[in-house]
């Protein structure tokens, strides 16, 4: 398997220059534990998790050093440090020029980049473009360890994919962190889904795709998006927001 196989397409991004707050509140409100950070353009410059807040001035864990071990460290630390505890804009305590992949990357590789470099996340780049991002919780050690024998799927397999995920995003019903695989013409949905008909929807939708031969229902049935499971560190997550209705029945 490859990194387009199993990482969100739909990216929630902030910019440099956005206030600390903003990057906050969309955090919290999207359920997600960093967004990548995008110039004017939307090519990639940074990332912002929730390690960068862990030592703010605001809350009284800004780092505190005599003078002496001010010293030792140096003037430059000491400033990098002020910046980060005192930093009103996500472009001034993001990390810059984080950990790249391309959709190509196999998981064998991925992984090995992640626990290399004890990152929790990698953004998908398409050239310039960001095109995805694969976090910890995308996937489980034991699916990657699989996936070094498993053969890469055909042609044939990204086309079903790829026709399925265009038959349901677009929905106002679309799963929030919708992914699909497709392996033999045999498609895997999961996702969170607010109710019964929007998961059938989903299914049905999958089904209609020529090459389709079954689908499998990994879809998680939930009134709204959970938080991310850790899973020894957050990371971010794709979220498109769902409409709430009152013919909406929570299972």
């Amino acid at each position: 398997m490859r990194a387009n196989q199993i990482m969100t397409q739909h990216v929630i991004t902030i910019g440099a220059d956005a206030p600390i707050a903003e990057a906050v509140d969309t955090m919290l409100r999207h359920h997600v534990s960093g967004l990548p950070v995008v110039d004017a353009d939307g090519a990639l410059i940074g990332v912002i998790s929730e390690g960068d807040f862990i030592r703010r001035a605001e809350i009284g864990t800004q780092r505190k050093r005599g003078r002496w071990l001010s010293f030792l460290v140096g003037a430059d630390r000491v400033a990098a440090d002020f910046v980060q505890a005192h930093g009103r804009k996500v472009g001034e305590i993001m990390t810059p020029d984080p950990l790249t992949i391309t959709e190509d990357t196999p998981l064998d590789e991925l992984v090995e980049i992640m626990e290399t470099n004890k990152v929790k996340r990698l953004p998908v780049l398409r050239g310039n473009r960001l095109v995805g991002i694969v976090t910890r919780s995308d996937f489980l050690p034991t699916l990657a360890d699989l996936a070094r024998h498993a053969p890469s799927p055909s042609a044939d397999d990204d086309l079903i994919r790829e026709q399925v995920i265009a038959a349901i995003e677009g929905a106002s019903w679309a799963p929030c962190r919708l992914k699909v695989t497709a392996r033999d013409g045999v498609v895997s949905l999961s996702g969170v889904v607010a109710s019964k008909n929007t998961r059938q929807a989903a299914i049905v939708a999958a089904e209609n795709v020529p090459g389709v031969k079954k689908v499998l229902d990994n879809l998680e049935a939930r009134a709204y998006p959970p938080p991310e499971e850790d899973l020894g560190g957050g990371d971010i997550a794709s979220l498109q927001e769902q409409p709430s209705t009152t013919d909406d029945e929570p299972l």
